[in-house]
């Protein structure tokens, strides 16, 4: 049986559980809304080094008690250590909750508040009046948004990244293998498999430089703005040290010199990064696509390239190998479509001074750079890295396609290279054969004007 004791708060007395570090507020939350994930832990750890930065904040401007700033430094310094599954055991509410996230905020502060009392119980630390000194959930939550969302990008490139050098390792060593390009899904004319590589490679590197360009829109954070940006109850220079220390534990550069308005308002810095998400989702799932449609067969699709055997493809299918690394990240980049939904909807819902829809915008944010990081990563090292290809099947597609046909039309012109391509298909006979009988062209010159790796255009 779990044993109680008995906390009240400004609506009355809650029963709470007599191990648990949280309060009335969480209780009553945890209560009332108990359907959905949990807060993602992310955000728990920012909001106690913020709140840790704010004590030190409220120090050095005097607004608090020394002895009382330390004892929340080192409560959160403790609560900071625990492994995910210990600090988890104290932040128990759901993303459904209010839409400010101000149960969670709460939920920081009352667990601050009992481990301080835990430490020292000669000094009284406040929830509201201590540990909250100077913030509002309505600016210190989208304030641990931002943070998270810049972290969880910088993550996200480094994955990235290294997607585009496992990559560039095929470009390199494919760059001279002739293949036949397609285009409307019907054959076009040669390319190499390096060069198609390379489009790959290009489009990667230009959702790599979109995040960089627009990540640093998330340093802007709302801390100051207090209840509705005027920064009621906040100490001048306040929200400046709070940037100033979470820029050096982070090593990312935030500043306070925003908008507050706009800060707690508006979320466009997660809006516009989240589409830059998206983008490389959309290019994600091209690229993976094509390289589970080119591997496929290997004796029935069109098997030009061969693709790891990372585990059985088929519980009744002895030696199937299916593209499931491929999978998955196609099935992430869906996820991540999906989630752009969600965050531009949420971001379009604030309401007069504040936006109501920050939980479940950040939880869907987080969702998208933790996917596409971790699928990115697994479709790199066990997909890509294992990568060959099959050139005789290149060759043999190659010789059979009719599209070098496109190398006549200056010597012949588009109308007869036409006309031979298309009697070459009703005559079922090679493009070669098909020219030497419309006795437009000797033997000789067919082979020395249909070359394809002349066709590239290969450096």
């Amino acid at each position: 049986m779990t044993n109680f004791r008995t906390e009240s708060d400004t609506l009355g007395e809650v029963k709470i559980p007599e191990t648990a570090l949280w309060g009335a507020q969480t209780e009553r939350s945890r209560n009332n809304f108990p359907t959905g994930e949990k807060m993602p832990l992310e955000i728990i750890k920012a909001l106690l080094q913020i709140k840790k930065a704010a004590a030190i904040a409220n120090k050095e401007v005097k607004s608090i008690d020394a002895d009382k700033a330390d004892l929340i430094v080192e409560a959160i310094d403790k609560l900071l250590v625990l492994d995910d599954e210990d600090l988890r055991q104290d932040f128990p509410l759901v993303i459904y909750q209010t839409g400010s996230g101000t149960q969670t905020n709460m939920n920081c502060n009352e667990v601050v508040a009992h481990m301080a009392a835990k430490i020292n119980p000669n000094i009284e630390i406040l929830p509201n009046d201590d540990v909250n000194k100077g913030q509002s959930s309505n600016d210190i939550f989208p304030t641990a948004m931002n943070i998270t969302a810049a972290r969880a990008v910088d993550k996200l490139e480094e994955s990235l990244q290294h997607l585009i050098d496992e990559l560039k390792v095929k470009q390199e060593k494919y760059w001279k293998v002739v293949k036949i390009g397609r285009t409307h899904l019907q054959d076009a004319t040669p390319l190499t498999f390096g060069q198609e590589v390379s489009g790959y490679v290009s489009a990667l590197e230009h959702d790599l430089a979109y995040l960089k360009q627009l990540n640093p829109t998330l340093g802007e954070l709302a801390m100051g703005g207090t209840a509705v940006g005027t920064g009621l109850n906040a100490a001048p220079g306040f929200s400046d040290i709070i940037a100033k220390e979470m820029s050096s534990l982070y090593g990312v550069e935030f500043t306070a010199d925003t908008n507050k308005f706009y800060g707690l308002a508006h979320h466009s810095g997660l809006n516009v990064v989240h589409g830059a998400i998206k983008t490389l989702a959309a290019d994600l799932m091209k690229i993976a696509n094509d390289i589970r449609f080119l591997g496929s067969g290997p004796r029935s699709g069109y098997g030009e390239l061969n693709i790891p055997a990372n585990e059985p493809g088929s519980s009744i299918m002895p030696g199937k190998v299916n593209p499931t690394q491929a999978e998955a990240i196609t099935m992430a980049a869906v996820r991540v479509m999906g989630n752009d939904v969600v965050v531009d909807i949420a971001s379009s819902q604030g309401n007069f001074e504040m936006n109501v829809y920050k939980p479940v915008l950040i939880s869907a944010f987080l969702e998208s750079a933790e996917l596409l990081a971790g699928t990115m990563t697994g479709f790199a090292d066990k997909m890509i890295h294992g990568l060959t290809v099959n050139e005789e099947r290149m060759e043999e597609l190659v010789d059979q396609s009719l599209m070098t046909v496109t190398a006549l039309s200056p010597h012949i012109g588009y109308h007869e290279s036409a006309t031979i391509a298309q009697d070459a298909q009703k005559e079922g006979t090679s493009l070669r054969e098909a020219a030497i009988k419309s006795g437009l062209l000797t033997a000789e010159q067919f082979d020395e004007w249909v070359i394809p790796i002349d066709m590239t255009n290969i450096d």
